[in-house]
Formats: structure tokens, C-alpha cells, sequence
């Protein structure tokens, strides 16, 4: 097994930085489809770009590369054990390279082991068969839209479409739910993975599982093939949009499986995954652990190119930020501005932001710039280097961020998603606005940073620590402005009227 190693490194380096051809088409059709010179049009532009630039620098696409899941299959008489131990050893070798972020944190003391080793991590499902290769499927799946996996006891009752009831009418509003309830949170458009039926625990197996089909098969079974593009098709209609902007694109991939359940239960579990949908799969020489076969991908054949721009394309519009940042500046603005950032910002998410409700900031935040990121960082030749930053979704911190804007004097947040009532009031009342990135866009935002000059409670770990970034043209977009108009708010009740429209009689 002396090529096993690496085997197993290149599979992680590809499925962190290259998408898969099935998603790229998605991606291309659906950028395609979208109405020119709209929010969302904006967000493919960048999307797209992103997308090549993460193959042109082996860069993770997104930079929260999630829990990696690996569903491995093994002639009989393979030593098991032995191909676990390499995966964690591959796994700890591609954190060390920055192809993945740090994500295994112990969830009694919080700690980050800062490899993405540990109990339980990474996700191994291993299975036996009668061929003679070992077969190595690999999920990346970010928190972000795992946060918005969702699953459904029926009969229920759902906002904007009723009872849903067990049978396959109610199946079909459950998962219009599910893409409706995502948003900008799941960095739309996304697919989702279904299982109609078993019990909780295996439901959600089973429709984690449905991502490793390709989003171009055909259902075997004809009513759930029909179900797939009935649902893909109306859920198109909802009017989510890229990144919950609103627009014609809100979801690429629909993949439905069906197991027994017992008669006292009627489970509909689903896996929403982000349009960063990164999965890919190896066969190996079960002898020396060599590549015989890619999944999912051809590598003899070129990659295409995504991207219809060079990058972001200006308008002369933009209104250029330069923090420290002044309330007369914020209240200035207004939802749909596009902003482009010039200068210092400082990261903040979970841990940050707990650590504020309690202790003063370690830098000054008055008039600043805090974005709710957590990058993958390297460090070369000393110096700190940016390898992945984009937006984490920006809900988390809906109870703290008020308090934060309140006493800090902060003029913008910078996220993903969104944000709720309590900090819409905030941005009103103190001047300040929050400005959406595009989420997964981690190279794109990589590139504005010129400069890593510091960083601070570096003890929460890589991801959560407050980073201190020069930056120069940062993109983002006013989606709550400073006198109480939220963009998010206004797509949830438009899309919800789309939702009460697409009821069946």
C-alpha cells in the first residue's frame, strides 16, 4: 500500500479545491438563467470567479471545508483499521497544508486540536463488497448548510403551506419548506439530500447519503424521479435566489431515497448542501493504494472555466469604505449599495463574540469593520498568509451582535445570511449597517487581503481567533441598512408568498 498516502491526499486536495463537473454545470445553468445586472447576477459573478480561482491556486473553494465524511468500500479480507489510520494521518497532513480549515473542535472543552483529529472526526462509514478495488467516496460538507439540515415528523404543520400530511403531497411540502426555510443562511442555490421514512438517526444517514449521487442521474425509481424534478422545478419559483438575494435560482439538485419505517412514525429527513458542493470519490489498487479510477471527474479532460467576467465587475457606483468608518458615512448608505472596503477590518464569530459579552476587545472597534469569518491561515516565512475567507453565516450572532455594535462602536458588520430584529434595531439607533459577502467565495476574499498585520485570541484556535486584515476592494453588499430596511427580511416575505402559491388544492 506505499502509494496510499498519497492517494488519499490528493483526493482531499481535489474535493476541497476543485468542483466536480456535475456541479459546474449546475452552477453555469443557473448563473445562466439569472436576471443581468440584479443582486443575485452580482453573486454569480463572484461565485463563478471563485470557482477558478481555487483550482488555478489549489485553494479550498470554501474556506469552511467541514466535517470530513468518507464512505469507504473494501474487498473482503482488507485491513480496515489500516486504511482509517490513513485517512487520519491524509486528513492531518491536508490541515497542515491549508487545504483544510481546523473544524474538529472537543465539544466538552471547546478546545480546537487544530488537525481535525479527534473523537469521532473524521466521519468514517466503512462496508465490505465482493470487487477487487477499494473505493473511497469523500463528502465536505460546511456547517453552514449543515446548520440547515432539517427534519420533519408528519403530520405537521409548516408555515405558508398548512399540514403536511404522510403521503407524498405532504413529502413535497416538506421539502419546499426546506428550501424556503434555508435562504441566504444555506449560501443558496443549494441541492438537498431526502430520506422519506426509517427512523431519525438512519433518515439523516440516508439523505447525507443521497449527495453522492450526481446531480444529473435519473432516479431509478419513476415517483421519486418524477418528485425530484417536480420539486427542483417549483422550488426554482420561490424566488430565493443566489446567496437569498431573491432571484430565479434557489436550488440545483434534488436527490430523494425511501426506506421502511415503523407505523407509529413518518419521518421526512433532509440534507441541504450549499452550491459549494464538493464530493468526490477514488478507486484504489487494493494491493499498492494506487488512483485507478477518479469518481465524479475525468482528469484527462480540461477544466472548464466558470467565470463570464474577470472577476467582479465595477459599475463606478460602488461607494468606497476606508474604516475607521463614521455614522454620518453608515446612515448615508442604503439596501443594494454595493460597498467596496479599503483598509483595516477585524474578524469576529462564535467565540469572539461570547468573549465581548464579558471582556473588553483586544483592539479598538470604534468606527470598525467586523466580519463574521473564519479563514484558513497559514504561516510562511513568519508572516501570516491568507488561504480562505469568506463569510460565515451571520445568525449565530444575532444575541450578541446589538451588544457588540452598542458598546464597541462597531459602523459594520460584514456576513452572510443575514441577521434578525434585535441587530436590524441596533444598526438603526447607532448608525451602522450590515453589509452581505458572498458566502463559499473564500479565494475571491482571500485576494483583497494584502496584509495579516495581527492576530488575537489566538487560544479559541485558527478559525475563531480575531484576525487583523488590510484589505483592499473588498465587495459586499448593503442588505440591512441603518434605517431599518433589511433586504433579508423583504426576500423571507416575498418568498413566503410563493410558498402559499405553489399549495396544491
Amino acid at each position: 500500500m506505499e502509494f496510499l498516502a498519497s492517494s488519499l491526499l490528493e483526493l482531499i486536495t481535489q474535493t476541497s479545491t476543485n468542483l466536480p463537473p456535475d456541479v459546474r454545470a449546475a452552477m453555469s445553468l443557473a448563473a445562466n438563467i439569472e436576471t443581468p445586472a440584479t443582486q443575485s447576477a452580482q453573486a454569480f459573478d463572484i461565485i463563478l470567479s471563485n470557482i477558478d480561482m481555487a483550482v488555478d491556486d489549489t485553494g479550498p473553494v470554501c474556506q469552511d471545508t467541514g466535517m470530513p465524511t468518507f464512505v469507504i468500500h473494501t474487498p473482503v479480507g482488507v485491513n480496515q483499521i489500516r486504511i482509517g489510520k490513513a485517512i487520519r494521518e491524509a486528513i492531518a497532513e491536508a490541515t497542515r497544508l491549508g487545504k483544510l480549515r481546523p473544524n474538529s473542535v472537543d465539544s466538552i472543552t471547546g478546545k480546537n486540536s487544530g488537525n481535525n483529529l479527534g473523537e469521532e472526526t473524521p466521519v468514517l462509514h466503512f462496508e465490505q463488497w465482493e470487487e477487487d478495488e477499494i473505493e473511497i467516496r469523500l463528502l465536505l460538507k460546511g456547517g453552514g448548510c449543515e446548520n440547515m439540515n432539517i427534519q420533519y415528523s408528519v403530520p405537521c404543520v409548516l408555515d405558508h403551506l398548512g399540514r403536511a400530511d404522510r403521503n407524498l403531497e405532504g413529502v413535497r411540502k416538506c421539502l419546499l419548506h426546506a428550501v424556503w426555510q434555508a435562504q441566504g443562511q444555506g449560501c443558496a442555490p443549494g441541492a438537498i439530500g431526502v430520506c422519506i421514512g426509517s427512523d431519525r438517526a438512519h433518515g439523516y444517514e440516508m439523505a447525507k447519503g443521497q449527495l453522492f449521487r450526481t446531480l444529473d442521474d435519473v432516479n431509478p425509481n419513476p415517483v421519486l424521479a418524477t418528485l425530484e424534478s417536480e420539486i427542483i422545478e417549483e422550488a426554482n419559483k420561490l424566488g430565493v435566489g443566489a446567496m437569498g438575494f431573491g432571484g430565479k435560482a434557489s436550488l440545483i439538485g434534488c436527490k430523494i431515497a425511501a426506506a421502511n419505517r415503523l407505523p407509529a412514525s413518518f419521518f421526512v429527513s433532509v440534507a441541504y448542501d450549499c452550491w459549494a458542493f464538493r464530493r468526490l470519490g477514488v478507486r484504489l489498487d487494493a494491493a499498492t493504494g494506487a488512483i485507478t479510477k477518479w469518481l465524479y471527474r475525468d482528469p484527462s479532460r480540461p477544466i472548464e472555466r466558470m467565470a463570464r467576467h474577470a472577476g467582479f465587475t465595477l459599475t463606478g457606483r460602488e461607494v468606497i469604505l476606508t474604516p475607521p468608518l463614521t455614522e454620518a458615512q453608515m446612515r448615508a448608505l442604503k439596501v443594494g449599495d454595493v460597498v467596496l472596503i479599503r483598509g483595516d477590518m477585524f474578524t469576529g464569530r462564535d467565540n469572539v463574540h461570547a468573549y465581548l459579552m464579558k471582556n473588553p476587545p483586544p483592539v479598538d472597534l470604534n468606527g470598525a469593520v467586523l466580519y463574521h469569518c473564519g479563514p484558513v491561515m497559514l504561516k510562511e516565512g513568519g508572516r501570516w498568509r491568507v488561504k480562505a475567507a469568506g463569510p460565515t453565516t451571520s445568525s449565530r450572532e444575532e444575541p450578541y451582535e446589538a451588544d457588540v455594535i452598542r458598546r464597541y462602536g462597531v459602523r459594520a458588520v460584514i456576513g452572510k445570511g443575514g441577521m434578525g430584529a434585535k441587530t436590524l434595531a441596533a444598526l438603526k439607533e447607532f448608525g451602522a449597517v450590515y453589509l452581505n459577502g458572498i458566502g463559499g467565495a473564500a479565494q475571491y476574499y482571500a485576494r483583497t487581503v494584502k496584509e495579516v498585520p495581527g492576530v488575537y485570541l489566538m487560544e479559541f484556535g485558527i478559525p475563531e481567533a480575531m484576525w487583523h486584515f488590510r484589505v483592499e476592494d473588498f465587495a459586499a453588499i448593503v442588505t440591512m441598512d441603518a434605517h431599518g430596511n433589511s433586504l433579508h427580511a423583504d426576500v423571507e416575505r416575498q418568498t413566503g408568498e410563493a410558498l402559499e402559491a405553489l399549495q396544491k388544492a
